[in-house]
């Protein structure tokens, strides 16, 4: 097994992006006899640039401790080609990333059902309320979304997925300790909270636009199928539709109006049979019961009802404005009394899951830390940690120094 540092300096090399990077990693067999080779066995792999060649030259392992440092500052876990929890799938496609990094819950991922969801940034209000319905169906249904972090589709379809309370997998085109956009600070904290971030990029690493299209295929290489909300006739949409079509996964798309720019790339791949036309989430889970029994719930009764749906969502979809900055719905109004704010416990059967409401019923005015909250409720944490990440979104909850929480609003019981 070689040791990890190799790996990271293996990646570290320039020259070596995409195709020659799996060319010279077949031809030595592990990084480590990459890492030990000299100039003329690197000259007999063929087709590597003098830059490739000297960047191999350069033994050094000083970069990859820093990597390994910064990993263990952020809270950044890797994931080596050779490691036995890789995911299979993604080791599959035709250029998988050697290191993977990730912060979150770690994911069995071939065991899940990954409907990745991709869309425009510069979404429609259509795009984004869709993006969100069917995020959300899809997490309430089973399902685990795989996405971005981009502003429009990507945003839209991480809050649809918070909104249900489940996780959610977010793939970056950046180190994982570099926020972009900037204003998603926020998003971020929750993916890791409940989900996954991940990517191929180490820590410290900008998003060059450059990234995106080689990041999409790593979206479509963890799911078993692909949504394309709204895209425009050319765009990293359809590149991302593109990786998963050469990686054989079904390919889903949500029609818009004939004549809106931002919908001419889905309909065309409708029109063209590239995709398969979808309105609702069982369109595409239809497709992977058989594959996955007992994994995902269908039909009428595994839908919340529509009043109910409406108010989990409200707040989730995010349109950004024409200065990039973010617009949400607004929140359903609470009751204020004496500048106390209070909530009806009656709302929050609708509202609420199970999990939190009795949260929210733990928290009795005083902060208290997660582990508290696990012994009041008797759920387990990862449960709690979900719950806790849709109550701050909702506004019901606060968060103090010292990983402290509190409730922010009152509830009334009559």
């Amino acid at each position: 097994m070689s040791n990890v540092k190799h790996w990271i300096w293996l990646t570290l090399r320039r020259g070596l992006a995409g195709q020659n990077a799996v060319r010279v990693l077949e031809h030595f067999g592990s990084p480590e006899l990459v890492h030990a080779a000299d100039e003329e066995a690197y000259r007999m792999v063929g087709g590597l640039s003098d830059v490739a060649v000297c960047s191999l030259m350069n033994k050094s392992l000083d970069q990859a401790d820093v990597v390994l440092g910064d990993c263990e500052r952020y809270g950044i876990q890797l994931l080596t080609l050779q490691d036995s929890n890789y995911p299979e799938r993604l080791k599959a496609i035709a250029q998988p990333p050697m290191v993977l990094y990730w912060k979150g819950k770690q994911i069995a991922f071939d065991n899940e059902v990954a409907i990745g969801m991709v869309g425009a940034r510069q979404a429609t209000p259509y795009g984004v309320q869709a993006a969100a319905k069917l995020s959300a169906e899809l997490t309430r249904r089973g399902a685990l979304v795989v996405t971005g972090m981009a502003q429009g589709i990507d945003a839209s379809a991480v809050q649809g997925a918070l909104k249900m309370g489940g996780p959610v997998v977010s793939v970056l085109a950046g180190g994982i300790d570099r926020v972009y956009p900037y204003y998603h600070k926020d998003l971020y904290e929750d993916v890791a909270a409940v989900g996954t971030l991940v990517s191929e990029y180490p820590p410290g690493t900008e998003h060059a636009g450059s990234h995106f299209p080689i990041r999409n295929r790593i979206i479509s290489g963890l799911s078993v199928g692909v949504i394309a909300v709204e895209s425009a006739r050319a765009s990293g949409t359809l590149l991302t539709v593109n990786h998963a079509i050469d990686q054989d996964r079904e390919v889903f798309a949500v029609p818009g109006p004939i004549d809106a720019p931002q919908s001419e790339g889905t309909n065309r791949l409708i029109r063209e049979g590239c995709a398969k036309l979808i309105m609702e989430a069982d369109d595409v889970l239809c497709e992977y019961v058989d594959r996955f029994p007992g994994k995902l719930r269908l039909g009428r009764s595994a839908s919340l009802p529509p009043e109910t749906e409406e108010q989990r969502l409200e707040g989730a979809a995010i349109v950004p404005d024409q200065a990039g900055t973010r617009k949400a719905k607004e929140r359903p109004q609470r009751e204020r009394e004496d500048d106390v704010v209070y909530l009806r416990w009656v709302d929050c059967k609708n509202k609420l899951t199970d999990d939190q409401r009795s949260v929210l019923l733990a928290l009795d005015g005083s902060a208290v830390r997660a582990d508290d909250l696990v012994e009041r409720t008797q759920i387990p944490a990862r449960r709690v940690l979900s719950a806790l990440t849709v109550l701050q979104i909702q506004g019901y909850v606060a968060e103090e120094s010292g990983k402290r929480f509190r409730a922010a609003v009152k509830l009334k019981m009559e």
